[in-house]
């Protein structure tokens, strides 16, 4: 296996504005990025880059505060689940060294009494920053409905009904990441993010100022992901793999540190978890078994929400 990633040129962006013009060219175009790399960049996303600027504006002031202020934001034994994660807390599966990384998550908000209550807990929002909640809560929105939109393309991808998924996530136990990558000093143990799968059904990535990303290809290549300005990278998480019976593969990637000339600057990126809702039972669609590819997890339906709290413990947050 080669340890130098190649260029990720291969990955060609697909524009959003396809989706209305010619959905099923749309939809083919990105259920083969999916079906051949795990993961797909979306061009003209059409997201409102005012909001995603104020955001990002905002998670940055939010980093710089005093240790001690953020930490008032860490809710310990809660699994990272809102609020602060601080530095040097979560590993990947099966890492020895901690990632080298920080972050806040923000997740739905739901009315008084709703059932899905139980497995959501309440936001929690940094007085410091002003406009914060508006901001950050406006763009959960935002990559909310964006990521049911690709789910239709998905689904259609699968010749599935087109809204096939839009009951079962609707009120998914999604969460918007905002990470922090401190500077990174030469002799920093660990990477910024050890080799991974996501844990959730489709991850919505909008592109970081640093690079690092990393996929690693079904030939055990490593390639860079470098997305254009304005696009947004897109990849396939393990519960949708599992539904699909990996005809959309999970792909591991990564974050590696810097150039050393980089390591000085630190790295910012707000990935979007998009989730199933927590009573989804996960069981492999019948249309994705056949005989080249018998069923893998046959009288293994889970729930969403155990396989996510399986998960959780697996990566050392809960």
């Amino acid at each position: 296996m080669s340890s130098s990633p190649t260029s990720a040129r291969a990955i060609v962006p697909v524009s959003m504005k396809g989706y209305d013009a010619d959905f099923q060219t749309f939809a083919d175009a990105l259920g083969a990025s999916f079906a051949r790399y795990g993961f797909a960049v979306i061009s003209d996303h059409g997201l409102d880059q005012a909001l995603i600027e104020a955001a990002v504006s905002d998670t940055k002031a939010f980093f710089a505060l005093p240790e001690d202020v953020k930490r008032q934001y860490h809710q310990p034994g809660t699994g990272g689940a809102r609020g602060l994660t601080p530095f040097g807390v979560e590993a990947a599966k099966g890492a020895t060294a901690v990632d080298l990384k920080e972050f806040w998550h923000t997740g739905r908000e739901l009315p008084e009494g709703h059932p899905y209550r139980k497995y959501m807990r309440d936001n929690v929002w940094p007085t410091e920053i002003p406009a914060f909640r508006e901001h950050v809560y406006g763009m959960f929105d935002a990559l909310d409905e964006l990521g049911r939109r690709v789910l239709k393309a998905i689904a259609r991808y699968l010749k599935l009904d087109d809204g096939y998924f839009e009951d079962k996530v609707q009120l998914g136990n999604s969460v918007l990441r905002l990470l922090h990558y401190p500077p990174i000093p030469a002799d920093a143990p660990g990477v910024r993010a050890g080799a991974h799968e996501d844990i959730n059904v489709i991850t919505l990535l909008l592109g970081a100022e640093e690079a690092g990303l990393q996929l690693k290809d079904a030939d055990g290549e490593w390639l860079d992901i470098a997305p254009p300005p304005g696009a947004l990278v897109i990849n396939i998480g393990d519960m949708l793999q599992r539904l699909v019976n990996h005809v959309l593969p999970s792909t591991t990637h990564r974050v590696v540190n810097p150039a050393p000339e980089r390591r000085g600057f630190a790295r910012y990126s707000t990935p979007f978890f998009l989730h199933f809702n927590p009573d989804f039972p996960i069981e492999t669609l019948p249309s994705t078994i056949t005989p080249d590819n018998p069923d893998r997890y046959a009288g293994k339906t889970i729930l969403a929400e155990d396989f996510l709290t399986e998960r959780l413990r697996e990566i050392k947050l809960i």
